[in-house]
């Protein structure tokens, strides 16, 4: 099992990170292999509602049309 740990802060050393890796050492520690990813580092824009994901015969469907710096890491872990 794989346990992503996403830290959604600017600031990789605060609390939301130290908070992040603590629980990811846990889960290590029974077994999981684990990463964590800081958002701040990848080029993403987020959603621009170009509503690709919505349209029913659109192969996008349910997924973001949108390829950016988020989109390998969603590939990675099969998420996209």
């Amino acid at each position: 099992m794989t346990i992503i740990g996403i830290n959604g802060s600017p600031r990789k050393n605060w609390n939301t990170a130290t908070l992040l890796t603590n629980a990811l050492e846990g889960a290590a520690s029974q077994g999981a292999e684990t990463e964590i990813v800081h958002l701040y580092d990848l080029d993403f824009k987020g959603c621009m509602s170009c509503f690709a994901c919505k349209i029913i015969d659109s192969p996008s469907k349910g997924r973001c049309a949108v390829k950016d710096g988020l989109s390998p890491l969603l590939l990675d872990f099969k998420l996209l």
